[in-house]
């Protein structure tokens, strides 16, 4: 069983009397152990609940056609922590200081059903493996890295389970796999980087995509072995292999298959495909075709847009995408009226190699910001906050910011919509603007 820790007030859960504390024991006769039991089981129009209250037992009709949550908060498991010892892990490379959930390394089959975070499989046991199977948890993301396995050993710093074995036995029980690989220069590119990509295509389409992403390496990598970006021409010799691999698999089975991050077209200084060359868009929040569904939104955005009250703002945006964000901003402020200054924030916190606005620290916005002149607004895309709260990685708060920058803050979703949303609620002076004291 599994304690309830808070009921949305209005919710079915809490019309019917369910209560912050209790016990959730059962629903439909199903033993809910763990919060992907819970998720599984509200897959009914009509719930029948056992719960503990204390020491009594209770029953709880709940009707779901509407509203499939019925608005219960369960306790959120402890993660299954990551064994690995990867010399590009992100949380090896974090200083001392941060968030304590930040060194929190998760390798958990449950938390790839339920959010897409992506998972070795190296710690995976038989009874796991067979819960994947028996309740169908697909899709799941893998991290795959190399499909040679004494490779594979050398970048997660361990034995694991053979992964091509592990794949296989998943997606001949129909579980459907998308996979990622991390390149890292001088170890699992080039022919390293053709066999994986070759390798998994045998899987295909059980694993329905493969992302390769850019290794991302801070500055504090003290006692780490040595490790390099991806080069422009390291770029270049990855797109053009990817591209090679993407008109052979489309011609032999209707489908491209692996996809470059987006930032390594931008470190290779080349034009990013259209969006329908991304198919399903498998791969987004990987970072894989986010600049061509932002393209087709800006246009989407661009015909709606019309003149706003808002002299100016300030919009915030990591280096790598900057260059993005100023094209579209250029246009819509001819559409709206509003000067729409882009500034991007360099990570000094990390270190400038890394170039994504969801790894920018509240103080890094200070520095560079402080007695600047911003506008009417500071529009901060959400990407830089923690999901529910509004704190950035090192807990400086967005109330905090606007104080100390002495502008209104407002949160923005970082698309087109976004902006226009942003510069829509300034002009009719919307409540979710975070205002300044002075």
């Amino acid at each position: 069983m599994v304690k309830i820790e808070a009921v949305s007030p209005g919710g079915s859960a809490a019309l019917a009397g369910l209560q912050a504390g209790d016990d959730l024991v059962a629903i439909n006769g199903r033993n809910i152990s763990d919060i992907l039991d819970y998720f599984l089981a509200l897959d009914a129009r009509h719930l029948q609940l056992e719960v503990l209250r204390g020491a009594t037992p209770l029953q709880f009709q709940l009707a779901t056609e509407e509203q499939l949550d019925p608005g219960l908060q369960i306790e959120h498991p402890e993660p299954t922590h990551c064994g690995n010892n990867c010399p590009f892990c992100f949380v090896h490379q974090l200083p001392r200081g941060l968030r304590k959930t930040l060194y929190v390394k998760d390798e958990d089959y449950r938390f790839s059903y339920l959010y897409g975070s992506y998972v070795t499989l190296s710690n995976i046991d038989q009874l796991a493996l067979q819960r994947i199977i028996d309740e169908q948890l697909s899709p799941l993301y893998v991290s795959v890295h190399a499909t040679d396995e004494n490779l594979r050993t050398q970048l997660l710093g361990r034995e694991s389970p053979p992964i091509f074995e592990l794949l296989q036995r998943l997606t001949a029980a129909s579980i459907e796999i998308h996979c990622q690989i991390v390149v890292c220069p001088g170890i699992n590119d080039g022919p390293a980087l053709r066999r994986s990509i070759e390798t998994l295509y045998r899987l295909a389409p059980g694993i329905g995509s493969l992302a390769v992403v850019p290794v991302g390496l801070t500055r504090f990598r003290d006692k780490l072995p040595v490790l390099r970006g991806l080069t422009e021409r390291d770029a270049e010799e990855v797109i053009d292999m990817i591209e090679t691999c993407q008109r052979q698999f489309l011609e032999a089975g209707g489908s491209r298959f692996v996809f470059a991050a987006d930032e390594i077209y931008l470190r290779a200084g080349r034009e990013l495909p259209d969006l329908a060359a991304y198919e399903e868009l498998w791969q987004l929040e990987n970072g894989v075709g986010m600049v061509a569904q932002f393209r087709q939104e800006a246009q989407e955005v661009l015909q709606e847009a019309d003149p706003l009250e808002v002299q100016r703002v300030t919009v915030l945006t990591g280096c790598s995408f900057a260059p993005e964000l100023k094209a579209f901003a250029r246009r819509l402020a001819r559409r709206t009226g509003v000067r729409i200054d882009v500034r991007p924030i360099r990570n000094r916190f990390f270190g400038e190699q890394v170039t994504v606005a969801g790894l920018l620290t509240g103080r890094d916005l200070l520095e560079q910001l402080a007695g600047k002149d911003l506008g009417a607004a500071l529009l901060l895309p959400e990407v830089m906050l923690k999901d529910d709260r509004d704190v950035f990685l090192d807990d400086l708060t967005l109330t905090e910011l606007s104080e100390r920058l002495q502008v209104p803050v407002v949160k923005i979703a970082g698309t087109p919509w976004g902006v226009l949303d942003g510069l829509e609620e300034l002009a009719c002076g919307a409540t979710r603007v975070v205002r300044c004291d002075g």
